[in-house]
């Protein structure tokens, strides 16, 4: 049974992204599942380039987008609470089938090239979760890969 309600179910935090290919799909991830798209500086392009709309096409004018200038920021203007922060690292011990997801929760997911900061991990150790991967001739998964792969189980435990 789906819920009607026209909030976002969930919104995915980008924390210093660097491909603008990536941000684009995830934006237009975001607007297919009515998902808010925060966004944390610093970026590694600018969000008026051609990659970023072309992947998210037409779309992108619908991406319901929020910037900030830090993970501080993020935390003071949001001001969740930190059992609905879901953080997402290959360096994880638990899956993101673990996780329990809530109508309104933050699924945060940080830089292509560096990650997570470490002091949110000692910060939040228990909120951290990864996609299992089962080859070693990858390092990770693509960014847009991940997000959206989290967003349909986030999706799955709210709506179902």
């Amino acid at each position: 049974m789906k819920n009607n309600s026209s909030d976002p179910p969930f919104k995915i935090v980008l924390y210093a992204p660097v491909i603008p290919g990536n941000t684009g799909s995830i934006g237009r991830t975001c607007v297919g599942l009515n998902a808010e798209l925060i966004l944390i500086k610093p970026y590694g392009f600018d969000l008026s380039e051609k990659s970023v709309r072309r992947a998210g096409l037409d779309y992108w004018k619908y991406v319901q987008l929020k910037e900030f200038d830090s993970f501080d920021h993020f935390l003071k203007v949001e001001n969740p609470l930190p059992n609905n922060l879901f953080f997402f690292s290959k360096s994880s011990t638990s899956t993101y089938y673990q996780a329990n997801f809530q109508r309104g929760c933050y699924l945060i997911f940080g830089s292509e090239t560096t990650g997570l900061p470490s002091d949110l991990f000692s910060q939040y150790k228990t909120n951290f979760f990864k996609i299992p991967m089962y080859s070693d001739k990858i390092r990770s998964l693509n960014l847009a890969n991940a997000a959206t792969t989290v967003s349909y189980e986030a999706l799955r435990q709210i709506d179902f």
